[in-house]
């Protein structure tokens, strides 16, 4: 084994990453209503299993219909009260939150996130894939 291979399967020795909070990316796919910022991800840190990163939505909004494809998503309630909106069945199921709140998307499920309140809502998001997926879709009932 020569020595750049042995560097590169060193995992003892790989350098941590240092993103700083102003320098998140807004190069991504983006929902109407909300802004996402990408701050881990194979392209900004060359992960190969997670994207993390932040997301805002204005006060008095909603955003768009949408699911993150094969990704599970964590979501972490950084400040605001947004609400998380599914559906079950033939009804809407709202799950409303405050700062300190978990929320849990499986793969593929239509979702969307509205902003009832008088201040901007902020999330820390986490996936189980490198890439940020976004389907933007016409309503949580769309079949795509």
């Amino acid at each position: 084994m020569t020595d750049q291979e042995s560097a590169s399967t060193d995992h003892w020795h790989a350098p941590l990453r240092h993103i700083r909070g102003a320098e998140l990316s807004g190069d991504t796919r983006q929902t109407a209503g909300m802004t996402r910022l990408e701050a881990i991800s194979g392209r900004t840190v060359g992960s190969e299993k997670l994207w993390m990163g932040r997301t805002h939505v204005a006060p008095a909004t909603n955003s768009g219909d949408h699911h993150h494809g094969e990704a599970e998503t964590a979501i972490y309630v950084v400040s605001g009260h947004p609400v998380f909106v599914f559906a079950e069945g033939s009804a809407e199921t709202r799950l409303e939150t405050q700062p300190g709140d978990y929320i849990f998307v499986p793969p593929y499920v239509p979702h969307r996130e509205e902003n009832p309140g008088d201040e901007e809502a902020i999330v820390v998001i986490a996936r189980s894939t490198q890439e940020g997926i976004v389907v933007n879709l016409p309503s949580l009932w769309t079949v795509d």
